[in-house]
């Protein structure tokens, strides 16, 4: 078959993309290795989102905040202020929204709640619109691109066309390798695990970034549990990977009693409340974003480290301006994958996400080693920091997204 546009991946990003190209006069076709089921109902995954108010507003406008709010009311949780803590110290780095124009730096909501909204809203722009065609439990067997077209050959054996190949198919794209485009990866060696817990201090919806010795605990605020009322939140917790291999181990109660102590006490006793998940932690971000008649968005495009919260705003934002520059260009008459508007995308999304990227690898290596000079580097960047207005002032812009 013939498209214009070919999205590899049905997560998130690929969904999203769908979204906001249907209906503009495009022919779509979306291919997925999975089945229709795990799309339709993606299960619990562990991982909490945090969207910044430019991701929110994407996601209003593409339908997708809505359908989560139906969902699930308590969803969608306000994330106030942020605040980093280093080991054992007093002191610590406070983000106030007050430092915005807005009541709230962003907001939370499970990244499975976002998957559901995202299939949803894609499928119901195929009923309308009649333009996306989708190949589910379908892996690509061949990818190739050439100056006329680009080529997909899928497990069935059959063949497929586009003027424009979208990869949106994890950090370690198999299409981005497929057409001669590396990455530059950085495994920090760490274990990612990520759980819901009860608590019994009220978070105030700030979220914690806990650096401590020998160990990284991120706390998400969630609303309380309607059915019990009981505070709740999103904790993560980074440590070597032989080390999370024993938490997953732990019986519920071990487990809980095990976390209030790594929060040092400060959320009183914590209960499990969800299944644990592990993720291994690595950064990854392509030599190229673009080739011939191929663009990556989402996680193909950068593979972020969790520490700032920016994946899947950066996917939304990647997905915001590809599709931008996409149906402009089709509703002036002019090819989609041309070389200019290509660069264009490459060069606007760099922009974008590069400086970030490289100074999160950086915070996350600085706050991450255990040597004396780091601790007292570290501890003299927070004191430094949490004095300095115009400072937090920016860290506060980007956790909201500059909206």
């Amino acid at each position: 078959m013939n498209f214009d546009l070919l999205i590899l991946g049905a997560g998130p990003a690929g969904l999203c993309m769908t979204r906001a190209l249907s209906g503009h006069g495009l022919t779509i076709g979306v291919v997925e290795q999975q089945p229709d089921s795990a799309l339709r109902e993606p299960a619990f995954d562990g991982r909490e989102i945090a969207l910044t108010q430019r991701s929110a507003a994407t996601l209003r406008q593409l339908g997708l905040w809505q359908r989560i709010e139906q969902t699930d009311p308590a969803a969608l949780s306000p994330l106030r202020d942020a605040q980093v803590l280093n080991g054992a110290s007093p002191h610590t780095m406070r983000i106030s929204h007050t430092l915005t124009r807005r009541s709230e730096l962003g907001w939370l909501v499970s990244n499975h709640l976002i998957r559901r909204a995202a299939w949803d809203a894609a499928q119901e722009a195929t009923r309308t619109h009649g333009d996306v065609h989708w190949f589910t439990s379908q892996p690509v067997r061949q990818a190739r691109v050439q100056p006329d077209a680009a080529h997909i050959t899928l497990a069935d054996g059959s063949a497929h066309t586009a003027r424009l190949l979208i990869a949106a198919d994890s950090r370690f794209s198999n299409t981005r390798r497929a057409v001669g485009i590396g990455a530059s990866q950085h495994d920090f060696g760490r274990t990612m695990l990520v759980c819901q817990m009860t608590h019994e201090a009220d978070h105030e919806h700030v979220a914690w970034e806990w650096f401590g010795h020998g160990q990284t605990l991120a706390l998400l605020p969630m609303n309380d549990d309607p059915a019990t009322g009981a505070h709740r939140a999103s904790a993560v917790l980074t440590l070597p990977h032989q080390q999370i291999d024993a938490m997953l181990a732990l019986d519920e109660a071990a487990f809980g009693a095990d976390m209030a102590r790594r929060f040092g006490h400060r959320l009183g006793a914590m209960q499990l409340a969800s299944t644990r998940h592990a993720y291994p932690l690595v950064g990854v971000y392509p030599h190229r974003l673009v080739a011939q008649r191929l663009a990556c968005v989402g996680d193909a495009a950068v593979g972020m480290h969790p520490v700032t919260a920016h994946g899947f705003n950066f996917g939304l934002a990647g997905v915001e301006t590809l599709s931008g520059l996409l149906r402009q260009a089709h509703a002036s008459g002019h090819d989609i994958a041309t070389t200019d508007l290509l660069a264009r995308y490459q060069r606007q999304h760099r922009l974008a996400t590069r400086p970030l990227y490289e100074a999160t690898r950086l915070i996350a290596q600085l706050y991450t080693a255990e040597s004396p000079p780091a601790r007292l580097l570290r501890e003299a960047a927070l004191r430094v920091a949490e004095r300095v207005t115009p400072f937090k002032r920016i860290v506060a812009a980007s956790l909201a997204g500059g909206h």
